[in-house]
């Protein structure tokens, strides 16, 4: 019985011939994964938050040696302006201050020991022996009086300035008499204030 509704199968095989596009006939041909494309080019990926690629080449000797000179001066240049783990806190930067603020009779400690060393030779005549002792005995004693006068008066700055400060003050004291003693232009972290400056 025909069927209001029912289409003829030469319908059928008009719009299966139809509706079949070049595209899809040459599909078979492409690589499995491919994507048509959409009318334009597809956009490259910007290349301005790329990370460089390093160089692969590896460095000579030469230029290692180079490198690890190049390591150790910036190392020693780094040291000698902020110091190290010992340099660290409000109250050694004070010790340093009061030190590098006058002059001291450390800084001649080692070169008056030098000479004294030399003048006390059992060749040397027995007026420059004695004279040699009594150098030696005069460095002594004012090594002995700078850092009494040091110690004292980065006492009195920290009980000022720190009150409630848990640095040891023996240690601080060490600190600074050490510094005391070493040359100036020699000293690290470098001195930040000028000699006769108020700390």
């Amino acid at each position: 019985m025909p069927s209001l509704f029912r289409r003829k199968s030469t319908d059928l095989v008009d719009e299966s011939v139809t509706s079949v596009t070049p595209d899809e006939e040459s599909s078979s041909t492409r690589p499995r994964g491919y994507t048509p494309a959409k009318g334009r080019e597809t956009p490259k990926r910007p290349v301005a938050g790329r990370r460089p690629v390093g160089s692969t080449k590896p460095l000579t000797k030469e230029e290692q040696r180079e490198r690890r000179r190049q390591l150790r001066a910036e190392s020693a240049a780094e040291f000698r302006r902020e110091g190290g783990p010992r340099d660290r806190g409000p109250e050694k930067l004070l010790a340093r201050n009061v030190v590098d603020s006058r002059r001291t009779v450390g800084t001649w400690f080692f070169g008056g020991a030098l000479l004294v060393l030399i003048g006390s030779n059992p060749a040397m005549p027995p007026a420059i022996q004695l004279a040699s002792n009594l150098v030696w005995g005069a460095l002594a004693l004012g090594v002995v009086v700078d850092s009494v006068l040091i110690c004292r008066k980065i006492k009195k700055l920290v009980r000022e300035r720190f009150p409630n400060t848990g640095q040891r003050m023996g240690s601080l004291y060490l600190y600074a008499i050490m510094r005391s003693i070493t040359f100036r232009k020699m000293r690290a972290p470098a001195p930040r204030v000028a000699i006769g400056e108020a700390v």
